[in-house]
């Protein structure tokens, strides 16, 4: 199951794979801890694409990423080799603060 963040499913699968191409470009993202629940799911899997290092494997890896080259690059060349002796749990969850606005959970998502 899943967590549907209060909106429409191509809303929400729009949202999820602009915050795991930003967690995988950049390293981290600030967030609230529901949205980085979710979004640790998807990075997990595209770092598992990179340690396959198919052509099958990378060509999902685009197709998720809405073919931005740099960010897939960025996969195959740096982070799988990174995590090849591990078997999961690629990211971890840094509890912040509180959201002024709405008090929602603000967390640091990273990877490890």
């Amino acid at each position: 199951m899943y967590n549907k963040l209060g909106k429409e499913s191509r809303k929400r699968l729009s949202l999820l794979r602009t915050q795991t191409k930003e967690v995988l470009s950049n390293g981290f993202i600030v967030t609230t801890d529901a949205r980085a629940k979710e979004v640790r799911k998807f990075v997990d899997k595209m770092i598992t694409y990179g340690k396959n290092g198919t052509l099958v494997s990378r060509r999902k890896a685009l197709a998720f990423c809405h073919n931005d080259k740099d960010v897939v690059k960025k996969v195959f060349d740096e982070l799988a080799p990174r995590y090849k002796d591990r078997n999961g749990g690629y990211t971890r969850i840094i509890k912040l603060k509180e959201r002024i606005g709405d008090d929602a959970l603000e967390v640091r998502l990273e990877l490890v």
